[in-house]
């Protein structure tokens, strides 16, 4: 049985939610970058953790919120766009980043060491490019799970979230940490739709009212460590992502939510490249004030981050550069008919 797909005007608070997520994501970055280089703790650095509860978990859940319309496809087209897709982008964009990093790391580590951290890579996700690795990983274990019941794999991967090993294994403590929200989006997309629905015409007065009780809700976990603790920590997560949604749904039709739909709808853009213009940007603020206004950097860098990687997007479009955010068809499995299929948005 397949997901009746929304209208599509129905579905700009998906947008939103994607620009909340990688904004948060970019923030975090630049934050963490600039403690390191100063050695010193940033104000921001407590809304970082505020965040965290639904931060990530948010991001993974709308990754699988369309994923019906396409999991009954045939092995070929599904492998093609949910796994070669993003299969190459991580390559692409593994390589960018290590011919960026290349000079720095032969001068400390040698050659020899630096390519084999490179092929490394290709098990072991680098840097900020894990969750585009992660994401094809969960759609073929969410296709090869399609015959289970819902509940079952569902209570599966929250038993495994909860009782997360923490082996040490990139990919499996990760994958037990976060495929219980993907997973989420797939199975509970009509509810999540259905939420969506109810809050668009909920008087804004009390969605504001229970945004401002969500907030001190999850300020309270996050502050007793609750938020944080294996299985409270899904309650935690489940409300900020209900939470997220509300405040999408809420603020669509604003240009500051337009602005949002905007950065989410080229959120894989961010991811990919965000980090080509942060890292810069923080470097060169860093040693043009000597350290000084380390907040001021922070979020300096994090408008860089961002504002760098749309405004690149948007000047390799439809030239010879556009590989860069747009796969050709040569990298592909299926044809473009068959890779096409019903229209959704993007996965993340």
């Amino acid at each position: 049985m397949r997901l009746e797909q929304p209208a599509a005007a129905r579905l700009d608070w998906v947008d939103v939610a994607k620009g909340v997520c990688i904004i948060l994501v970019v923030l975090m970055h630049a934050t963490l970058g600039v403690e390191k280089a100063t050695g010193q703790s940033l104000s921001l650095n407590h809304f970082v953790d505020w965040a965290r509860p639904f931060r990530m978990p948010d991001f993974f859940l709308i990754s699988g919120l369309f994923l019906a319309a396409r999991i009954d496809r045939p092995w070929r087209s599904y492998l093609d766009t949910k796994v070669v897709h993003f299969a190459y982008f991580y390559v692409l964009w593994l390589t960018i980043q290590f011919a960026l990093k290349a000079p720095g790391m032969v001068a400390e580590h040698g050659a020899l060491a630096t390519f084999e951290d490179y092929v490394v890579s290709f098990f072991v996700p680098f840097g900020t490019l894990w969750f585009i690795y992660l994401l094809a990983v969960f759609f073929v274990v969410s296709k090869l799970l399609r015959p289970v019941p819902h509940w079952l794999v569902l209570s599966g991967a929250a038993l495994l979230h909860m009782v997360a090993p923490h082996s040490g294994v990139f990919i499996l403590d990760e994958f037990t940490s976060r495929f219980v929200f993907f997973y989420s989006g797939y199975a509970l997309a009509p509810t999540i739709f259905a939420f969506a629905d109810r809050v668009r015409v909920t008087p804004g007065v009390f969605l504001v009212a229970a945004l401002v009780a969500w907030a001190a809700f999850n300020t309270a976990g996050v502050v007793s460590g609750l938020a944080f603790a294996a299985g409270a920590d899904l309650l935690f997560s489940y409300v900020g992502i209900a939470a997220v949604i509300a405040f999408s749904v809420l603020v669509t039709t604003s240009w500051f939510g337009r602005t949002l739909a905007y950065c989410g709808e080229h959120s894989i853009a961010v991811y990919l490249a965000f980090t080509v213009f942060m890292g810069p940007a923080r470097i060169v603020l860093l040693k043009l004030t000597g350290g000084e206004h380390a907040t001021a950097i922070a979020l300096a860098s994090t408008f860089a981050g961002i504002a760098g990687a749309l405004l690149l997007a948007w000047m390799v479009k439809g030239t010879w550069a556009g590989f860069l955010f747009a796969r050709p068809e040569r990298f592909r499995l299926a044809s473009a008919r068959e890779a096409s299929g019903s229209r959704v948005p993007a996965s993340a």
